[in-house]
């Protein structure tokens, strides 16, 4: 059974940015059964969709209707990503309870993920606050900053701007901003001291750390993160994930493994493993031969695994 208290939130990225990543489109009843499955399992938090054109992104082109299904399960926080003002327009009139931005600490990726550079970005999160104040005061608003520890177009990108844009965007109004491993550059060393460095800037307002598995350093970035504060994390059923616009960063955290780590360790996520496993099917069903991965899904749970035990 799932833990009635959990030490850790595991907020499900997969039917956004997961299937955004795959070439090709999961049919909409299958994604329905698949945010399902994962209600089922726990998760408690889950980011549906993005409302950007169908032109550009097909894969969300039913994002109203995605986040209609979504509305009816009980507990859920629906979370959309929006790219900008028009995308909170509609988010907002579909009912979702939480808004995302993504804001990159990269001029060079932001101008080629958004068309915009960082400043015209918080000048639009101060635009989507206002927005939000006057149509749907309750709906949170939080800011991701991309490429928070490199940019696969500029290379490095300096924490002190980092630490400043993250000043910016809760200055303009959001109620959090945390840190994200668009390109999988990220390392423990660098995660620890990032986060410190912005909970000092911006106390509670510090968010979730979203990372990625790229260069096998995943889990190891998340525990650091923990170690420092962090109670909030992103990631994706079997792995699925990446940014058209940071070429070669591929593969989220996979929500298997994160799960079991947590749980092994004596932390508490409120997530049923076997049911976790099990929203693979429907995943798999809608989208068939795409590669999945995580370990946990391989091995297999140890025998006598007791969810919220300490092993070791």
């Amino acid at each position: 059974m799932p833990s009635p208290s959990p030490s850790v939130l595991i907020s499900e990225v997969g039917p956004r940015d997961g299937l955004q990543s795959v070439a090709r489109t999961m049919p909409t009843a299958d994604k329905l059964a698949w945010i399902s499955a994962l209600h089922a399992a726990g998760l408690r938090e889950i980011e549906v969709c993005s409302f950007v054109p169908a032109k550009h992104l097909p894969q969300m082109a039913d994002a109203t209707e995605v986040v209609r299904h979504a509305l009816t399960l009980p507990g859920l926080t629906v979370m959309a990503l929006v790219p900008n003002l028009r995308g909170a327009e509609a988010a907002l009139a579909a009912g979702v309870h939480k808004l995302t931005l993504p804001v990159s600490a990269s001029e060079a990726h932001s101008l080629a993920n958004v068309r915009m550079t960082r400043a015209q970005m918080v000048d639009e999160v101060r635009r989507v606050v206002a927005l939000r104040n006057e149509r749907a005061p309750h709906v949170k608003v939080e800011v991701g900053l991309s490429t928070a520890f490199g940019c696969t177009i500029q290379g490095v990108v300096p924490e002190d701007e980092v630490v400043r844009l993250a000043a910016q965007v809760i200055e303009a109004g959001a109620d959090d901003a945390g840190l994200s491993d668009t390109t999988g550059y990220a390392n423990p060393a660098q995660v620890r001291r990032l986060f410190q460095r912005v909970r000092a800037e911006i106390g509670a307002h510090a968010g979730a750390a979203h990372l990625h598995n790229t260069r096998g350093l995943g889990l190891a970035n998340c525990l650091a993160a923990f170690d420092v504060g962090v109670r909030s994390f992103d990631s994706s059923l079997g792995g699925l994930g990446g940014c058209p616009y940071a070429p070669g960063a591929s593969g989220n955290v996979v929500t298997e493994d994160l799960v079991f780590m947590f749980e092994a360790m004596g932390i508490a996520t409120g997530i049923d493993i076997e049911r976790l496993l099990a929203a693979r099917a429907p995943l798999q069903a809608g989208l068939p031969g795409e590669a999945l991965y995580g370990m946990l899904p391989e091995a297999g749970l140890p025998k006598g695994f007791a969810p919220g035990a300490t092993y070791g």
